[in-house]
């Protein structure tokens, strides 16, 4: 055995269980750490520029992959509250994230000493564990029971404080004689699997609701298998978007209150059966459960057993990882497909088909100042099938999930449960450091894109390149559409006359100088048929300079996005697409 310091353990601890990606900022309580780090040297380290920001980081790093953990570092005090709002994205989208901080020597905890929190109480509602160390024999103990937790049953993120006595403090530890601890997850029997495929081949219009579970469980292509063997159509939520390509003649489209498609709903509204993999039934895409469960049978699978029910009730609940619930229903169904029993649903995706064929929003407007739906058009055209979105919440976001594409799993990035504004900008930066050579893109609004922007210094330094599209109306466009009900506009719009930009036209910040202060570069479009090449050029750019490339689009002020309260129900603002020309990037837009 070698007598080492705990952190020194610690840090070897990292690099054996795989995660060697970190993001944060040092400070004095944290500094015995970084020194493990740079002793260590197999950790890269990502400085930010904000705690939140490196949280924010971890977290798109854990997304961006399958089996990535990301780290995030930070001092004591307000650098752990700073990882709070971190921990909560993490944590509603079942993401794995270990988030480690500095803390008050042990026989300071009660004395209120500097930036002495008690962390550990503040993070355990938003953690799987959180854990301030008070014994440095517990260093190895925690760190192994930290990742266990992570990669066990539903995903999530944990917190680990290490007072910096304990940091310090000499202990005996052999990384050689260190083991992971074993995975633990539910993985559903063949008498269950049985009960759900014999309700939904009962059925004569079976739905696959495909959630973020699949995609969390590497399992894509095990649920576009059983689709195809069953020829069932598949829904995927918002977080499972991508588990099965967008132009997969059984993508039927999603579902939901906002992040829908007209033909999702429709679909939707016609089925008999539902089979949710992986999903958690949330509001945004169930809308009223009267409407939602409708002359409709319900199987639900989770690897949460108390997240089946949490919503409503469904007539079979199975706990099970996905990955294992598709592998025994795969099983099964080849099982029936060679014996020639499985119902023909050929009919029923004929249907589906030729609703998505027919009912989408119109995209291809030309008006000045821009309309939103037009720069998605133009995304389309401008993004291959390999590119990779990261987006949060807003006006932007919701358009976005409604007329972008994704054709594969973790393509789409989205903090979805949370939706915290400032998210992007610091996650597709962890998915660059996830994924260096896919093409990222992110989409925010200019209130998500101003939270965090200072993190744009961030890809500017450590060389991390993506295109960031910000849809730039000058308003808080969500809260402003939210606000109609109330008959009320206040204090939602962010113009103002910048004297010292008047290029922004009444559009307040002046984006361009800010992002290139940065150390970034940026392009402004103010006419819808520059797009084209302003994405040429941002290609360019992102090639040459290795810098985030920022593409502000300036949009018209208000803009009300399709959303309603109930899936039958959804309120349509904009003219709806009659013929192939007014969405000529929709996935099989009828002529």
């Amino acid at each position: 055995m070698a007598k080492m310091r705990t952190v020194d353990a610690a840090v070897a601890i990292l690099e054996k269980e795989g995660a060697t990606e970190a993001f944060g900022l040092p400070g004095a309580a944290i500094n015995p750490f970084y020194s493990a780090m740079r002793a260590h040297g197999g950790i890269r380290h990502t400085l930010a520029r904000h705690v939140e920001g490196a949280s924010h980081m971890a977290d798109g790093y854990s997304r961006a992959a399958d089996g990535n953990i990301g780290v995030c570092i930070g001092t004591s005090g307000p650098a752990g509250t700073d990882m709070i709002t971190g921990l909560y994205a993490a944590q509603a989208d079942s993401i794995p994230m270990l988030c480690i901080t500095g803390q008050a020597p042990v026989a300071k905890l009660h004395k209120e000493d500097f930036q002495a929190v008690d962390i550990e109480s503040i993070a355990k509602p938003l953690t799987k564990f959180a854990m301030t160390i008070l014994e440095p024999g517990q260093v190895p103990g925690a760190f192994q029971k930290a990742f266990q937790l992570m990669r066990s049953g539903r995903p999530g993120p944990v917190l680990l404080d290490l007072p910096i006595d304990v940091q310090m403090a000499e202990i005996e530890f052999d990384i050689d004689a260190y083991e992971p601890l074993p995975i633990e997850k539910p993985k559903a029997s063949r008498k269950q699997l049985e009960k759900a495929l014999d309700l939904l081949t009962e059925a004569k219009h079976p739905l696959i609701v495909a959630g973020g579970g699949i995609i969390n469980a590497g399992a894509s292509a095990q649920l576009v298998e059983l689709a195809e063997i069953l020829n069932v159509p598949v829904i995927p939520t918002l977080m499972g978007w991508g588990a099965i390509p967008d132009d997969h003649q059984l993508m039927a489209g999603m579902v939901g209150l906002q992040t829908s498609h007209r033909y999702g709903n429709e679909n939707f509204l016609q089925s008999d059966f539902v089979i949710g993999i992986g999903n958690r039934w949330a509001n945004r895409h169930t809308g009223g459960l009267d409407t939602y469960t409708a002359g409709r049978r319900f199987v639900h699978i989770d690897i949460e057993p108390t997240q089946i029910g949490r919503v409503f009730s469904p007539d079979l609940g199975i706990a099970s990882d996905a990955g294992a619930a598709l592998d025994g229903l795969l099983e099964l169904a080849r099982e029936r497909q060679a014996a020639k029993t499985l119902p023909d649903y050929s009919g029923w995706v004929a249907e589906c088909q030729e609703r998505k064929g027919s009912l989408h929003r119109k995209t291809n407007f030309d008006n000045v100042p821009i309309k939103p739906q037009r720069v998605y058009q133009e995304m389309n055209k401008a993004f291959g099938r390999d590119t990779t979105y990261v987006s949060t919440i807003g006006l932007s976001q919701i358009a976005g999930a409604q007329m972008l594409h994704v054709f594969g799993a973790r393509k789409w990035i989205n903090a979805g449960q949370a939706g915290p504004l400032g998210w992007t900008a610091p996650a597709a930066l962890g998915v660059v450091r996830g994924t260096p050579d896919a093409t990222v893109v992110a989409l925010s609004g200019d209130y998500d894109f101003q939270f965090m922007i200072e993190e744009l210094a961030v890809g500017a330094q450590f060389n991390l390149p993506y295109i960031h599209v910000v849809v730039n109306n000058s308003y808080l466009g969500l809260i402003r559409q939210s606000q109609r009900g109330f008959n009320m506009e206040q204090n939602v719009s962010l113009a103002f006359e910048n004297i010292n930009s008047p290029e922004t036209n009444g559009y307040g910040v002046d984006h361009i100088k800010v992002a290139e202060g940065l150390g970034c570069k940026a392009i402004r479009v103010e006419d819808p048929n520059d797009l084209p090449a302003a994405f040429d050029k941002a290609k360019a750019l992102m090639g040459e300079f290795k810098v985030p490339v920022v593409v502000e689009v300036i949009l018209e002020k208000i803009t009300n996005i399709s959303m309603g309260v109930e899936i039958n129900g959804v309120n349509e603002f904009e003219e709806l697409a009659e013929t192939a020309a007014d969405a000529p990037t929709a996935i099989l837009t009828k002529a």
